[in-house]
Formats: C-alpha cells, structure tokens, sequence
C-alpha cells in the first residue's frame, strides 16, 4: 500500500468500476469536494442507505466498496467531514458533495511532517508518466 500511495510510478486501476460493478452493483459515484477552497477531495460511491444516512445526519457517510459496508470519511481518524451541500449531475447517476472538514485533516495519508493532505496530491508528469508530491 506504501507504494500504491508514496510511489512515483503511475499504477492506475482501469479495473475498478468493474471491479466495484461486480461486487457492490447498486452504487453510483460521487465527487467530494472542500466547500471553502474548491479542492476535489475524493471520488467515492454511495447507495440509497448511505446517501439517506448522509443527507439526514448531515455528515459525509459513503459506501465502502473494498469492505461492502457503510463507511463515514473520518470517524477513525476523527478527520470527519459536515456535509453542507449535494448535487446531483443531469442524467441523475453521480452525485457531488460539498463539504467542510470538521477538523484540519483530509486524507488518511500524512505528509513527512505527519499532516493530513488532500487525496490528489500527486502529479502525473505529462512527458514520462511518472509521479510528483505536491505534498511530500
């Protein structure tokens, strides 16, 4: 997993809407998004379960296709987020949520300094595919 997260080479899972399709088939994507600066935090998926969960507790609860259960961003780490708004696209099958850490923390990964970052922080080099931290 260390490699998959800190790694410089481009690895990417074409597979993984398959994947997901196959194991969890009554989930559709959503977009995470931090309503103050805008940062794309996280792509997840979502069921009725999880989306009425959220929408009612105002948190960000999503469904883990990995573990096939409920899973609220945060709640082991404590890096939770409030739900404030949800979109949804035109042809009704993604979702966008807006909403704000309730604490400084985004990803599970930390930096060298042991900070929490943002889930996109690595950069695909367009002339050898290669990966940069844009957070080290």
């Amino acid at each position: 997993m260390k490699e998959l997260e800190e790694g410089t080479e481009l690895t990417l899972d074409f597979e993984k809407i398959r994947k997901v399709a196959q194991k969890c088939p009554d989930v559709i994507p959503v977009a995470v998004q931090d309503i103050d600066t805008g940062e794309v935090i996280l792509i997840a998926y979502t069921n009725r379960e999880a989306m009425e969960k959220s929408l009612a507790s105002r948190s960000l609860i999503l469904w883990s296709t990995s573990r096939n259960e409920l899973w609220e961003k945060g709640k082991t780490s404590g890096e939770t987020f409030e739900l404030v708004e949800a979109h949804v696209n035109c042809e009704q099958n993604s979702l966008l949520y807006r909403v704000r850490p309730r604490r400084s923390g985004i990803c599970h990964t930390k930096n060298l300094l042991g900070e929490a970052r943002n889930c996109y922080y690595r950069r695909i080099d367009f002339d050898n595919m290669s990966l940069s931290n844009t957070n080290p």
